[in-house]
């Protein structure tokens, strides 16, 4: 807890520096010498920018820019398709690429956040068309290839099973590598919280484990999507959670929220809406847990790097001294995210069984009362 506490900290912390020197370097920067005039003012390192672009969702996987020796700009980017409907214009499909650097196709282009909006002839925003986006973002082809490399894994190592391999015989690749996670997950998870009903949701509970897992090790490579820290994803899994929790409930779980049992009748009072607030902030604890969680470390190491380039901005000399420092806290940053993107997957897997456990566990408590 202290060390998850000190990392969010420590992001913020970070982000404020990082803001700050990013603010002034440009302000520095931007500073005319005497005689010159304010036309030729120089752009500086914007921290601030490539921080969000890279936690925000965006219309194309983007690896690196650079300027060639003639100061042409270059980058290496995989532009996404673009899918938007709109009752007056209909259907509009065609690629990002189409859309770059302010540029307009079709009727439609791309804000300076990346948002797609209809334009008229003169490129003014059309306020008489409202778009719907559909879409694949780097966050959505991102998780469709998770979900892909899941759906793989699982049907080939059951294959396997099927085959006798893993059951006559000691399992072999990747069953030799899931097998001990999956028992994991069964023995340490599911068992224990679940007991007799551990069966019947293991199959939830190895799914949301590894979902969660395969997406935060996707968002670890340089220029791939933070799916895990995107706020909207998080939600989905939490409100998915939530309903597996209520449907899973039984009369003596709703009955020790409405009419706690040895409680006096003042005190339920308060306890009834503290219990039934309760309902609702698990689920959000399980949102916001993973989604900050995975936010911070990325934060974390772009600020790490992002100091060689504020400081470039300032002095050289002091940039080329603190370049080691930063690069080496940022590889340490990132083994201790690898930790966390397996560390994260099990918590929101623990919590969910935890509450599943919970909203079953009513009657349990009573049988046992009434054998006392």
């Amino acid at each position: 807890m202290v060390f998850k506490r000190s990392k969010l900290l420590l992001a913020g912390i970070f982000t404020l520096f990082i803001l700050f020197f990013s603010n002034s370097s440009q302000a520095r920067q931007n500073q005319p010498a005497e005689g010159e005039q304010q036309e030729t003012k120089k752009e500086g390192f914007d921290a601030a920018t490539v921080i969000f672009h890279h936690i925000l969702d965006a219309h194309e996987f983007h690896f690196i820019s650079w300027k060639s020796s003639d100061g042409e700009e270059h980058e290496l980017a995989i532009p996404l398709p673009v899918i938007v409907y709109s009752a007056q214009r209909g259907v509009g499909f065609f690629n990002f690429s189409k859309l770059k650097e302010g540029a307009v196709y079709d009727g439609y282009k791309a804000d300076a956040e990346g948002k797609i909006i209809a334009v008229k002839e003169d490129g003014s925003v059309d306020e008489s068309v409202s778009l719907i986006d559909f879409s694949l973002t780097r966050n959505v082809v991102q998780m469709l290839i998770a979900l892909g490399l899941l759906v793989w894994i699982m049907m080939s190592i059951a294959g396997k099973y099927k085959k006798g391999q893993g059951v006559t015989s000691a399992p072999k690749g990747m069953q030799g590598l899931f097998e001990p996670i999956i028992t994991f997950v069964r023995d340490e998870v599911s068992v224990p919280n679940l007991g007799r009903a551990s069966d019947k949701y293991l199959p939830y509970l190895l799914t949301v484990f590894f979902f969660i897992l395969i997406n935060n090790i996707f968002g670890l490579i340089p220029g791939t999507a933070n799916v895990t820290g995107n706020i909207a994803f998080t939600a989905v899994l939490g409100i998915i959670s939530f309903v597996v929790i209520m449907f899973s409930s039984n009369k003596h779980y709703w009955g020790h929220i409405f009419n706690p049992p040895g409680v006096p009748g003042w005190v339920k009072f308060i306890l009834v809406p503290v219990e039934i607030l309760g309902i609702f902030t698990k689920p959000f604890a399980l949102i916001i847990r993973l989604f900050a969680n995975m936010v911070a470390g990325h934060i974390i190491i772009i600020c790490l790097i992002s100091l060689i380039f504020i400081f470039a901005g300032i002095n050289t000399s002091v940039a080329w001294g603190v370049s080691p420092l930063s690069i080496g806290f940022s590889i340490f940053i990132y083994f201790i995210e690898v930790l966390v993107a397996f560390l994260q997957a099990f918590i929101f897997t623990m919590l969910t069984a935890v509450f599943i456990g919970q909203a079953m566990e009513g009657a349990h408590h009573d049988e046992a009362e009434a054998h006392l």
